[in-house]
């Protein structure tokens, strides 16, 4: 018998009974049609129960009290912040308590001599980007949907975003974490100094691990000075092989752009049909540039120059912010627009070596090509973190089928290339197999070894990444 199973009725009635001895009644809920609610995430193919219980802890104390009773229990607890992942992690296990953390969503500090920040998981990213901004500081991460999406969030899932190449990922800006483990006990890891390296690294290794190790409650973030406002290039090109060659170019010549982002043609396509953007029916493949440095007019003539010695036909510089914004519209607008094109989308997430990167988009090609299904693909070009996206109708059987079934093909691709079944959208429920594919059966053991010391009765986020 598994150690966790979906409680009966009666079961749940005791539940909510005992969460209820710790939490106020506006923090427990139970109605149908509200828990139903909280039962996934925005990722399709990904199965998911309906929550026994919602608990929405505004405190510690309230987070450790739900982990205490889910221990006493044995009944299953899947943390969640915004939702907005797209792996399935945040999916509901029949019969579990929903862990919603939004309402724990509080500033705690912000320190412009340490340069960090303190906060709650149920921040909202752009919340906190614009609240340091007040004080000439960045928190660089930036998630596509960094409107809507939590810190929380961020660190289980070890996000990214648009600026990656130059500022990195969500965890290399995690200093410590204050961690309720499964048994209700509170954790510290990490630190509030520049340096520090006292004992294993808890703090990475709770960072991108959905939620399967403990509830993140307070984040200490680094943060950094503000940077002068980017100026943005577009170059148009002929071929996606051509724009890939550009940035090898850009890479290879110790540039340091504070943004570099391909568009394939279909991609290019949707944007033009769900916007009016005017961008050449021509078009390719459209690469866009950002620097943020003290001279980025220079820094974009010099990456013009490599663009067109790459085979660009045309490069259009920015002459100022609100230009570079317009430019950033169509990237910022792909995801949408793919959406459009059938009504459902397979968001892949390959991360590939630089080098590799024309290989990847020509393989998804053939791929669309195989299964006669429209994919798009943008990308992260400048750290190789590709968002192949298979667009679908999800009435349709056989296309959702096919869906799958390509899918799975582009993520074979991304291992033969040497690369990762995901760079920053987690594994979830809908890579499961493909991360044992990647770490292979001695990894799978380790992976499972620290799993089992921190969550023996195996109650955090079950069904997940394993």
């Amino acid at each position: 018998m598994s150690r966790i199973q979906a409680p009966s009725d009666e079961a749940t009635g005791n539940l909510v009974d005992r969460l209820l001895s710790g939490l106020p009644p506006e923090s427990v809920l139970v109605d149908p049609d509200v828990t139903a609610s909280y039962a996934n995430d925005m990722a399709s193919f990904c199965e998911a129960g309906v929550p026994a219980v919602v608990a929405l802890p505004r405190t510690v104390e309230q987070v450790q009290h739900v982990m205490r009773v889910a221990t006493e229990l044995r009944v299953p607890v899947v943390p969640q912040g915004a939702r907005t992942g797209l792996s399935g992690g945040a999916n509901a296990s029949e019969g579990c308590i929903a862990l919603s953390l939004t309402k724990m969503d509080r500033i705690l500090e912000i320190n412009p001599v340490d340069r960090i920040a303190v906060v709650e998981p149920g921040v909202i990213n752009a919340t906190l980007s614009r609240a340091v901004n007040e004080h000439g500081l960045c928190y660089p991460p930036d998630p596509s949907s960094w409107e809507m999406c939590t810190i929380g969030g961020n660190i289980g899932t070890a996000s990214g975003g648009l600026c990656c190449v130059k500022y990195g990922v969500t965890a290399e800006y995690v200093l410590g974490l204050d961690v309720v483990l499964a048994d209700g006990r509170l954790m510290s890891t990490g630190r509030r100094t520049a340096k520090g390296v006292a004992g294993y690294d808890l703090t990475r290794l709770f960072v991108g691990s959905e939620g399967s190790l403990g509830i993140v409650v307070r984040a200490t973030l680094a943060l950094r000075p503000q940077p002068p406002q980017q100026l943005v290039l577009a170059a148009e090109f002929a071929s996606a092989a051509a724009a890939c060659d550009a940035v090898c170019r850009i890479m290879a010549g110790g540039h340091v752009p504070s943004l570099l982002e391909l568009m394939d043609r279909t991609t290019v396509k949707a944007v033009n049909d769900l916007a009016n953007m005017g961008l050449p029916e021509t078009t390719e493949a459209l690469l866009l540039a950002a620097f943020d440095t003290p001279d980025p007019a220079a820094d974009l003539a010099a990456v013009g120059a490599l663009c067109e010695a790459a085979g660009a036909t045309e490069v259009v510089p920015a002459d100022d912010a609100a230009e570079s914004e317009l430019l950033l519209q169509a990237r910022r607008l792909s995801l949408t627009a793919l959406e459009a094109v059938k009504g459902t989308t397979m968001i892949d997430d390959v991360c590939v070596p630089r080098s590799k990167l024309g290989e990847l988009i020509e393989g998804v090609e053939r791929v669309a090509e195989k299964y006669d299904l429209t994919i798009g693909v943008c990308a992260h070009a400048g750290d190789g973190n590709t968002h192949p996206t298979v667009c679908f109708d999800a009435a349709d059987p056989d296309e959702s089928r096919r869906a799958r079934e390509s899918f799975d093909e582009i993520m074979a691709l991304g291992l033969e290339l040497g690369g990762t079944i995901t760079g920053e959208h987690g594994v979830g429920i809908l890579k499961k197999e493909w991360m044992a594919r990647e770490l292979g059966p001695v990894g799978m053991e380790m992976q499972r070894a620290v799993k089992s010391a921190f969550d023996p009765l195996g109650i955090l986020n079950p069904g997940k990444l394993f």
